[in-house]
Order: C-alpha cells, then sequence, then structure tokens
C-alpha cells in the first residue's frame, strides 16, 4: 500500500463535506473523491420506504465507498474524500437499524461485509469531522433544493447527529480525528478561517 496522505472528510447530511472537499482539492492540489449521490439508483426510493431500501442503498454506499477508499490507499497522489466508508455501518445502517428500519439478519450480514471490507484498508491519514446543529443542517437542507431530501425530518438529522458524537468518540483513540464547528463557518465567506483550516490539514499530513 501507498504512504500517501489522504483524507476523509465526515459529517452530517448538508453539514458541508462537498464543498469543503472541493475547497481543499483545488488549495492543496490533491484528488478528490465525492460521494454518488446524484446518480444513487436507491437513494429516491429509500426516503420513500426506508424499511424497504435500506439494506439497498447501504450496500450500494459501502461497494461504492471501498472502492474510492482502496484507490485513494494505494494511489500515488494525496486526496480528500467526501464523506468515509466508516459512516455508512457506524452512522447510517447502524441508526436505520435501530429505527428498526434494517431488519437484525441485514445489519449482522452487513456489519460482517463491512469488517471484512475494512480489514484490507489502510486508515485515512486524518478524519476531519465537520458538526453542526440540527436547525443548521435544516437551512442548509432546504436551501439547496434536492426533490429527494424534502422528506428528511429534524428528529433523524438530530439522530444522526447523536450518532456521529457517539462514533467520534469511540473513534477518537483509532484515527486522527480533527472536529470542525460549522454552525458560524461559512467557507465561501471567511478565506482566512479556511485558508487557516486547510494550512492546518496540510501540516497534519505531511508532518
Amino acid at each position: 500500500m501507498s504512504d500517501v496522505p489522504f483524507v476523509g472528510i465526515a459529517g452530517n447530511i448538508a453539514v458541508g463535506k462537498t464543498t469543503l472537499t472541493t475547497m481543499i482539492s483545488k488549495k492543496l492540489g490533491w484528488r478528490p473523491f465525492f460521494e454518488s449521490v446524484d446518480d444513487n439508483p436507491y437513494l429516491s426510493d429509500f426516503y420513500g420506504d426506508m424499511p424497504r431500501w435500506s439494506f439497498h442503498l447501504q450496500i450500494y454506499f459501502l461497494s461504492r465507498r471501498f472502492r474510492t477508499h482502496r484507490e485513494m490507499s494505494e494511489g500515488s497522489f494525496p486526496a480528500v474524500q467526501d464523506r468515509t466508508i466508516y459512516e455508512d455501518v457506524e452512522i447510517f445502517a447502524r441508526l436505520l437499524h435501530e429505527m428498526g428500519n434494517m431488519t437484525d439478519r441485514d445489519w449482522e450480514n452487513y456489519r460482517a461485509l463491512f469488517d471484512e471490507m475494512i480489514s484490507h484498508l489502510r486508515k485515512p491519514t486524518l478524519i476531519i469531522y465537520l458538526k453542526a446543529s440540527t436547525d443548521s443542517l435544516m437551512t442548509r437542507l432546504k436551501k439547496r433544493g434536492r426533490d429527494y431530501e424534502r422528506s428528511i425530518s429534524p428528529e433523524y438529522l438530530h439522530n444522526l447527529n447523536i450518532a456521529y458524537r457517539g462514533w467520534i468518540n469511540r473513534a477518537k483513540d483509532d484515527y486522527e480525528i480533527m472536529t470542525v464547528e460549522t454552525d458560524d463557518f461559512n467557507v465561501h465567506e471567511d478565506e482566512d478561517r479556511l485558508n487557516a483550516l486547510i494550512e492546518q490539514v496540510s501540516q497534519k499530513c505531511t508532518n
């Protein structure tokens, strides 16, 4: 495996992962890898019927994320990723199971597959966790106006935020994690803060 640095950007829906991935890529010249959303064949169905489509959706995300993570692990270029493979199981699939939207059988099958996959992967050099309140996330969701996201409730985002806090607390002993509060951070307007953040990322990944 390569030892070239790569960064995963983690965080709730609409927190700003894609935007920060783009900014880091442009300013550092790193290769960006984006989450497959607009071309996802299950996403719209999932939001319409979570119990029916949760397993299909999570398997789709897991396979795509595994392919991306492996490519970054073996690559000869620094890279930055919009959402990590760890969030698939630790946040979304876990919460779907806890909410009763994924059966015990599907959850156990999914978890076993995930554990086998990550045993073959190099850990990211750094995980950047973008944090925001439920109110901020709802505002950003409405602003970007994706049709399939209109059914996302504040309760669901709140539960995801709780899941993220739990995962970050568990993961901080195994991964290098940088937490960034984004409620009052507009990357398009606060250029000084953005540049300072990207410089910090660069230093952590090259020292």
